[in-house]
């Protein structure tokens, strides 16, 4: 009974109520004024005539277009409302005024040491010209002599993180996609209340919508009693242009300017498999910065924060000064994506790494839902002689998500690449790495909502330490998944070609 009034009463879904009633109430409104139905239903249908045409004349992806353009052509009274109140015409005011305030000082102090950029591209062009993609379209430089430590699961993560804050003296920056309570958060909450009775400065984003559901409301207020800084993003607003995209995905940690942390583990008890809601095993993976590349991270948080709340004139106070560089071979390069502008980062930085890969490219993802520019260079990559390996949940977290990437694998699995299910449970990992030279590890998944509407960040890698670690993890984890075949595919027929297809067609809304 708890659980069930948890959910009854939960923000989500009072605010889902309160949509429906509000579309209730429109719908009332127009049989109040039913002796003027024509002319409603006339003004409605011109709308819907003028979102079709609004949407044929955006730039974005043309599979975006259609998902929209078909329900409305399939319900122009209403499809253009629809459109109008849940197309994400209009990206949220504040939004847009924080990234127009931020941007000059992310230029600013986020600059280009050159003369690593000259020695990178002496070693490898090829590797130079996805470095000054992500330098002029990302905003991030490159760095050398930083060391990175790759971890597979996200208790060990979990292990080391404790031990960093621990240590920390100055300032801890943390931003999370999810907050839940639990072992993991309280224990990592009770070391951040101690930091700051010693005088270490805390500050805290967590998403709105992602914590949604394991956090209770005003949760912020919470925090900041206890002398941390918070900020829920983009907080829910029940209205009926009701805004849940634009979500902040990025899980970053940054320890006085020196340490730094990303990847796919979320601070939330399953993350470090004390619950299983999902199969036997969460598996997730994370990766730990160390050294002047630990700055991007510090100046993306910074950021974010700054799109909501306390503008900091002076990014440089919170800078990491390191007595003597890192011996570290390769290259590191933090990187960012965001849904306010129309570079898609995250999606470019893996099509150039399918493009470049010539011996192997191996690939986690919780989700492989995507536009076809992605679809198309895997099964290239697979057709040119490319060993392309892809890692995908034995078990779902999201049922019509799972139907979705299933109803992918035939077409790939035919080109030649493998699909593996990982049979332990779900992997949450968002991993990519290619022929032990290059991979990047961060929060982008194969899938619209990271793609486009998503704040996501990662590391990009060239020749590190830590890709043998990562390299090593996947060889064991194919050892334990189950490898799919065209004979699976066919068995699983009304899932994977006749239920997906149809919700293909409206996968980018989801």
């Amino acid at each position: 009974m708890r659980k069930i009034l948890h959910y009854a009463l939960n923000r989500v879904v009072i605010t889902g109520l309160l949509v429906i009633l509000q579309i209730g109430f429109f719908l009332l409104e127009i049989f109040r004024w039913s002796n003027y139905y024509v002319a409603i239903a006339f003004v409605l249908r011109l709308l819907s005539f003028g979102a079709v045409i609004a949407i044929i004349l955006r730039t974005n992806n043309p599979a975006v277009k259609l998902s929209w353009i078909v329900p409305i052509l399939m319900f122009p009274l209403f499809g253009g409302v629809l459109y109008l109140f849940f197309g994400h015409v209009f990206l949220p005011g504040r939004l847009r005024e924080g990234e127009k305030r931020t941007s000059e000082q992310v230029a600013k102090y986020l600059k280009q040491d050159q003369e690593i950029m000259g020695r990178l591209e002496q070693e490898n062009p090829r590797i130079a010209n996805q470095s000054r993609y992500l330098l002029d379209y990302a905003g991030t430089p490159v760095w050398d002599c930083s060391g990175t430590t790759y971890y597979p699961e996200g208790l060990p993560y979990w292990k080391q993180l404790l031990e960093d804050l621990e240590h920390a003296r100055h300032f801890i920056f943390l931003e999370y996609f999810i907050l839940g309570e639990g072992v993991m958060w309280n224990t990592v909450l009770e070391v951040l209340e101690r930091k700051v009775k010693e005088g270490v400065e805390v500050r805290l984003i967590y998403d709105d919508v992602g914590s949604v559901f394991v956090l209770p409301k005003k949760y912020y207020e919470q925090i900041e009693k206890k002398g941390i800084k918070c900020i829920a993003f983009n907080r829910i607003i029940p209205f009926m242009a009701l805004i849940l995209n634009n979500r902040d995905h990025r899980k970053i940690a940054v320890i006085d300017g020196q340490i730094g942390y990303t990847g796919g583990i979320n601070m939330a008890d399953e993350y470090i498999n004390y619950t299983h809601p999902h199969g036997d095993h969460w598996k997730d993976a994370g990766i730990r910065i160390e050294g002047e590349a630990v700055w991007n991270f510090t100046v993306m948080f910074l950021q974010m924060w700054n799109l909501t709340r306390y503008t900091e004139d002076d990014y440089s106070r919170y800078r990491g000064h390191f007595a003597r560089k890192h011996e570290e071979n390769g290259y590191v390069q933090p990187y960012m994506d965001s849904p306010l502008d129309s570079e898609l980062v995250g999606e470019n930085v893996y099509l150039n790494m399918i493009s470049s890969a010539e011996r192997y490219l191996y690939i986690y993802t919780p989700y492989l839902i995507t536009d076809n520019e992605v679809y198309t260079a895997l099964k290239l990559a697979a057709k040119r002689g490319v060993d392309v390996r892809i890692v995908t949940p034995g078990v779902p977290d999201k049922k019509t998500i799972y139907w979705l990437t299933q109803s992918n694998y035939q077409n790939l699995i035919e080109a030649g690449v493998r699909i593996y299910q990982y049979t332990p449970g779900f992997i949450h990992s968002k991993c990519v790495i290619c022929d032990d030279e290059f991979a990047a590890v961060g929060t982008v998944n194969f899938d619209y909502r990271s793609f486009y509407h998503h704040f996501e960040c990662g590391v990009f890698m060239y020749r590190v330490d830590a890709l043998a670690q990562i390299r090593q993890d996947m060889e064991e984890t194919f050892a334990v998944s189950e490898r799919i075949t065209l004979e699976w595919c066919k068995k699983k027929f009304m899932k994977t070609n006749v239920i997906g297809p149809i919700l293909k067609l409206f996968s980018p809304l989801l």
